[in-house]
């Protein structure tokens, strides 16, 4: 094997082992480990060497090729794919905390830049002072910052920025700056930008939904307001001038409490998952049904309430990678408003 290549497999990861080689043999595109046109080994070289089946090898190969990273030349062997695809940009991004849906952004974002740049992810907990100091630290050492600006105060308030937060962006090329979650902040430039509305899309992902909703005579929204991560207060916002529009009794709780007064033809809408596993759990112990009794709602798409059939008000999250992904590819600022609907289950 060329000692410029670099294949890792670790046993004990529960990753396939035809994947961790696609990942390697990427990885070492894009640190330049190995040069575009260079050969790599066959497959029965690497087979050999890294004590795998070659069915495993193969496969990876075929991703590889499909995915344009490597081609084949009849009776010479495997080279890396002389394309422009391939190139060396080093982007930045910063999460405020590892949260399922957070982690999907972060995923398709990578997914939709693929073998185009390396990504390092910084998480920083919604914490002023975390954030200020992976920035100043790693300034001017990336093509681009991607940033999900979140933070709370002294009282786990939610903040989109603080005083210093600003002075930071400020500081920050405009050509290399992505925002996104929030919407535009007051910073000079022209930047990229992929946000939510978070109080018009709660607002008209409920009207979606009114035809479901007037089934239930109350809409109570489960608001956590002292959470490590807070949520954005616009939510609340949003909420409130639903129900007083469309004339619905509501109330807002701080968490679901343990043994709820659960009363027929209300619906719940969750923010936390935590106050969802909750809710279902009381229901199901009450005898009441999802649905019918009780209507569920949680706020932002996963794949298991998916599953689990539960109705969400949500951004696409996928959607909102593949946006941030496109900015850089192209070296376009654009603003984008990303989508938001209600998907309608069998939880209302």
């Amino acid at each position: 094997m060329g000692q410029t290549m670099d294949i890792r497999i670790n046993e004990n990861s529960r990753v396939p082992k035809y994947k961790q080689i696609v990942d390697s043999i990427i990885n070492d595109i894009s640190r330049g480990n190995l040069k575009i046109g260079e050969k790599i080994p066959s497959i029965n070289e690497l087979s050999e060497t890294c004590y795998l089946s070659r069915d495993t090898v193969e496969k990876a190969y075929r991703e590889l090729k499909v995915r344009k990273v490597i081609f084949s030349v009849k009776g010479k062997g495997c080279y890396t794919a002389k394309t422009d695809l391939i190139s060396k940009v080093n982007v930045f991004f910063m999460v405020n905390k590892p949260s399922s849906y957070k982690m999907m952004i972060y995923n398709s974002f990578v997914d939709a830049l693929g073998v185009n740049g390396h990504v390092t992810l910084s998480i920083y907990h919604c914490e002023e002072s975390l954030f200020l100091k992976a920035l100043e630290k790693n300034k001017g050492a990336f093509d681009y910052y991607i940033i999900m600006p979140h933070f709370r105060d002294e009282n786990l308030k939610h903040l989109s920025f603080t005083d210093e937060v600003l002075q930071a962006l400020e500081d920050i090329p405009k050509d290399r700056l992505i925002l996104m979650d929030n919407p535009k902040p007051q910073i000079s430039g022209s930047y990229g930008l992929v946000y939510q509305d978070f109080k018009e899309d709660i607002y008209h992902a409920l009207i979606q939904g009114i035809k479901k909703l007037r089934k239930y005579d109350k809409l109570i929204l489960v608001y956590p307001s002292k959470s490590i991560h807070p949520y954005p207060v616009r939510i609340l916002h949003g909420f409130r001038q639903f129900c007083i529009e469309y004339n619905f009794d509501f109330e807002i709780l701080d968490q679901i409490y343990e043994d709820m007064e659960l009363q027929s033809k209300d619906t719940y809408i969750t923010i936390e998952e935590m106050d969802l596993v909750n809710l279902v759990r009381q229901i199901r112990c009450k005898g009441l049904k999802m649905g019918t009794d009780i209507g569920v709602i949680s706020y932002n798409e996963t794949p298991l309430k998916e599953l689990l059939g539960i109705t969400v008000i949500s951004t696409d999250f996928k959607a909102m990678g593949e946006a941030a992904a496109k900015l850089v590819l192209n070296n376009k600022k654009e603003k984008i408003k990303n989508v938001f609907k209600f998907i309608e289950r069998n939880s209302v």
